[in-house]
């Protein structure tokens, strides 16, 4: 027996079978040797030992694999740059490059103290790439009606037109604008609604961002501050960036600067910050200085308009201009619009009629026959006209506004009370005959600017009529002396008086003080064209014979007096030629004048169009207009009294 510890439990053994000798296990024993061991017997519980194979097969497996994945990536090289290369380039459209303008500022237009009349604000054009709303982008049939659903109501447009600007005939079409110049508060609007769907389809599996392929354009939007005040001078632009009439039109180079470009690489429609992008920058638009008072545009402006609206007329029309520049502080219409809003706005009242309007002027165009007659030496203010109540001229029968008896008048009396026959009368002796009465009354005509533009260059303006001498019928050769069968717009009427009261000289009408670069250097504006129409000392006589239109009592412009001031002025009721018909109906009432008379800083031109309701002589509704305007003006540009003492020509004689 085998002797144990008594600290382990002794083994039991349990025997197996013997292992079979080896044949050389036997050796032959000799001096020294080992003994022989005896066999062995096996173990149960023993462990066996794990012999490590050949580590070479392993390797030539690996290698097979890695040599698979090579060809795999081979082959697949091979069909994306070679066989479906044209498939793979089509996709790369998602990811390419793209280019976009951008909009230059437009530049302002003030009045002459630099307050904004026309200015732009921030604003987005609202853009969409209709290739992300195709189904196999947007995996959904419908997005274009479900995005269109969303915006209509936002954007305010017809759902059915943004469905067809989001599904294009043209399948390839990567932008398409929905909107132009929506305020920042749209577009915030459209962008939280975007993030909203963006994370809602993160999270639903169901829910698509239908908006992803929505975008917006940084632009600006013209706003008028001032809303309807000047809209006549301004004109107006559009939603798509054009300019539809007046300065904007006019100055639209100038204003609208040059527009840059921008080239960047997107996918999806999202800039790729890593691949770099190049820019052209904008140049903004430069700013447009005018000649205009604020101020007095917004007292003419309200002065014409209670007229045209009390006389329940079609429109009416003052202007206002420096008589020793040709600035204009002021052209204001009635009924006019706000360039904010066209939605409202009668299609009539757009444009600017004082110098769109042509209309026979009436009796104030009297002062230019009286200028012919002065300058001519023809006759003095003091000259005698014995005015019959009718003149029988040509094949026509003429009188004067009212009947009375037989009038003795000065030359200055004619003016005064506004003679037809007394004009006739005087006029008739600038030649040896009528027709030759008739060219030099044409020549002078012409040089205080009928029948020629004004020199605003401004859109739509009318040069009006003014016929060849030769070409003036029987009744012309009469009617033209005193202001009918001759057309001129209201900055023409303006224009002769404004001639008169700088000595003579006629100076070309100005509405652009200067421009202002983004630079920020001013440009004034090119001096106007002068050139002398009467002598001044045949200007400084129409002054003081004007001042008896309205300072004597027989004049017929009393209602424009001012206390305080000497006021030059003529009244004008014209038979009206219909727009519509081509006949006449209805009257042209207006006032011209000047003030200080002696020392002239002001003129002032009101016209009114068919007046209905009280009152259609020109000195009985225009003259009140003439006055308030007038009064404003010179207190505003701080023109003192002059304080001397009117000429006070005689009207009349004794027979």
């Amino acid at each position: 027996m085998t002797e144990v510890s008594d600290r382990e439990p002794p083994r039991r053994r349990v025997p197996g079978p013997a292992r079979p000798a080896r044949p050389d296990a036997r050796r032959r024993p000799g001096p020294g040797a080992r003994p022989a061991r005896r066999p062995s017997q096996a173990r149960p519980g023993a462990p066996r030992h794990l012999r490590l194979g050949s580590p070479r097969p392993r390797l030539r497996l690996v290698g097979l694999a890695l040599t698979l994945v090579m060809i795999a990536f081979v082959v697949r090289l091979f069909q994306v740059q070679a066989v479906d290369a044209s498939t793979y380039a089509a996709k790369a459209e998602q990811n390419r490059y793209v280019g976009q303008v951008l909009a230059a500022d437009r530049g302002e237009i003030t009045d002459r103290s630099g307050v904004a009349l026309a200015t732009s604000e921030d604003a987005y054009d609202i853009t969409a790439d209709p290739t992300m709303f195709a189904p196999d982008h947007l995996k959904i049939g419908d997005g274009p009606e479900q995005a269109a659903a969303l915006l209509a109501p936002i954007l305010g447009q017809d759902q059915e037109a943004l469905v067809k600007k989001l599904r294009p005939k043209n399948k390839s079409l990567r932008y398409t604008k929905l909107a132009s110049r929506q305020t920042p508060q749209v577009w915030k609007q459209i962008k939280d609604l975007k993030s909203a769907l963006a994370k809602k389809s993160e999270t639903e599996k169901n829910t698509h961002n239908v908006l992803a392929g929505v975008f917006s354009v940084g632009t600006s939007k013209r706003v008028y501050p001032n809303g309807d005040l000047a809209a006549g001078i301004l004109g107006w632009v559009n939603g798509e960036g054009k300019p539809g009439g007046g300065i904007e039109l006019q100055l639209d180079k100038q204003l609208a600067g040059k527009d840059g470009k921008i080239r960047y690489a997107q996918s999806g429609g999202r800039l790729v910050p890593t691949v770099g992008s190049t820019e052209t920058p904008a140049v903004p638009g430069s700013d447009v200085e005018l000649t205009i008072d604020r101020d007095i545009q917004w007292a003419a402006q309200k002065a014409i308009t209670d007229q045209v609206k009390e006389s329940a007329a079609d429109r009416g029309y003052v202007i206002v201009q420096d008589t020793r520049t040709g600035q204009i502080l002021a052209m204001a219409n009635s009924p006019g619009f706000d360039p904010n809003d066209l939605s409202d706005a009668d299609s009539a009242a757009l444009g600017n009629a004082a110098v769109q309007d042509a209309f026979e002027p009436g009796s104030t165009a009297k002062v230019m026959s009286m200028a012919a007659v002065l300058q001519e030496n023809t006759a003095t203010p003091m000259t005698h006209v014995v005015v019959p109540n009718r003149l029988h001229r040509g094949d026509r029968l003429f009188k004067d506004d009212i009947d009375h008896p037989t009038w003795y008048l000065t030359l200055n009396g004619v003016l005064a009370k506004s003679s037809n026959i007394g004009t006739i009368l005087a006029t008739g002796q600038l030649g040896k005959t009528q027709a030759q009465s008739n060219k030099v009354l044409y020549d002078y005509l012409r040089k205080f600017g009928l029948g020629s533009y004004t020199g605003l260059g401004f859109p739509g303006e009318t040069k009006g009529i003014l016929a060849p001498p030769d070409k003036w019928s029987t009744s012309q050769q009469y009617t033209i002396p005193f202001g009918q069968g001759v057309s001129i717009n209201a900055m023409q009427a303006a224009s002769v008086y404004s001639t008169i009261a700088n000595g003579g000289v006629r100076v070309e009408p100005t509405l652009v003080r200067g421009t202002k670069g983004p630079e920020g250097r001013f440009t004034p504006a090119p001096e106007p064209k002068k050139n002398r129409v009467v002598s001044a000392k045949t200007a400084k006589t129409l002054a003081q014979m004007l001042e008896s239109v309205v300072d004597d009592e027989e004049g017929t412009g009393t209602k424009a007096r001012i206390p305080g001031y000497r006021v030059a002025g003529k009244t004008g009721t014209a038979n009206r030629v219909d727009p519509a018909t081509g006949k006449y109906q209805g009257y042209t009432s207006s006032f011209a004048g000047f003030a200080p008379a002696d020392k002239p800083r002001v003129t002032v031109y009101c016209a009114i169009q068919n007046a209905t309701q009280g009152s259609y002589f020109g000195g009985q509704i225009c003259g009140p207009v003439y006055k308030q305007v007038m009064e404003f003006a010179l207190k505003s540009l701080q023109v003192p009294p002059t304080g001397a003492k009117a000429a006070r020509l005689p009207v009349s004689f004794q027979n």
